[in-house]
């Protein structure tokens, strides 16, 4: 037996990439309660490295490490019941900022995108930022 400390199982020595960020999303959206499943079929995401300056710009946020995810579409509380057709809508996973994230707070990666999707998918469901907060709260 040896005395050297083993390392995680499938890391690689790297920063987890695109990829592992959307596995982690699609295991979490695989735990979402069979209630929501329904609604959050059609829902597209997607990770990508930083927001671009014109999504911070109309988000008035000046730093691309403050922004970790985004939901771009139509909250379900907008909706006719025969609406159809448009675009899908997308949840965008921000992969260095939730590194950072990561990093500053010493929370298991899984969970810190479980978070940040799930809280994207709140918004979804027409959730505003302040009625997470006080469902988190609650939790």
């Amino acid at each position: 037996m040896s005395d050297k400390p083993s390392l995680p199982a499938g890391w690689t020595g790297t920063a987890p990439d695109a990829d592992a960020l959307f596995a982690m999303a699609e295991a979490a959206l695989e735990t979402m309660p069979d209630v929501f499943k329904p609604h959050i079929e059609g829902v597209v995401i997607s990770v990508e490295e930083f927001a671009e300056d014109e999504v911070l710009a109309s988000l008035d946020i000046e730093h691309p490490y403050d922004l970790t995810g985004l939901y771009e579409g139509r909250p379900l509380t907008e909706r006719s019941i025969g609406e159809s057709g448009g675009m899908p809508d997308r949840v965008t996973l921000y992969r260095i900022p939730i590194l950072v994230e990561w990093i500053e707070t010493g929370e298991k990666l899984e969970w810190l995108v479980r978070h940040v999707l799930i809280h994207e998918i709140g918004h979804h469901f027409g959730f505003s930022d302040d009625d997470m907060h006080s469902l988190e709260d609650m939790a």
